[in-house]
């Protein structure tokens, strides 16, 4: 199936399981980065949010479609390398340990 047309496809069932008070943040190398301590500062502040739900949201091979993209409120990388989708599960995975560690005041070992 040629990339664009996947990516429509792909964007089509996403866009099924968002609701209009939702906060989308995708997943993607082009988007803000963060630290580890930045990005739990700002899920903490998020979590305080009028939204009612927080989705982060992995793309396919190719990437998110053009709706997808402006239907995101961000756009957050967790590096500019490419991963497949089983291991950008185990890493962000990892980091919102991390975040919610911080957020509780645990110690974090980089400071």
């Amino acid at each position: 199936m040629p990339e664009e047309e996947q990516k429509l496809r792909e964007a089509a069932q996403m866009l099924r399981f968002f609701r209009n008070d939702d906060f989308i943040v995708i997943l993607d190398e082009r988007g803000k980065e963060f630290s580890t301590v930045e990005f739990s500062s700002w899920l903490g502040k998020s979590l305080m949010i009028s939204k009612k739900r927080i989705l982060f949201v992995i793309g396919g091979p190719w990437g998110f479609s053009d709706e997808i993209r402006s239907r995101a409120d961000l756009a957050m990388s967790l590096s500019r390398m490419t991963f497949s989708h089983q291991m950008v599960r185990l890493l962000f995975l990892e980091q919102l340990y991390r975040a919610f560690t911080v957020i509780r005041g645990e110690p974090y070992h980089h400071e």
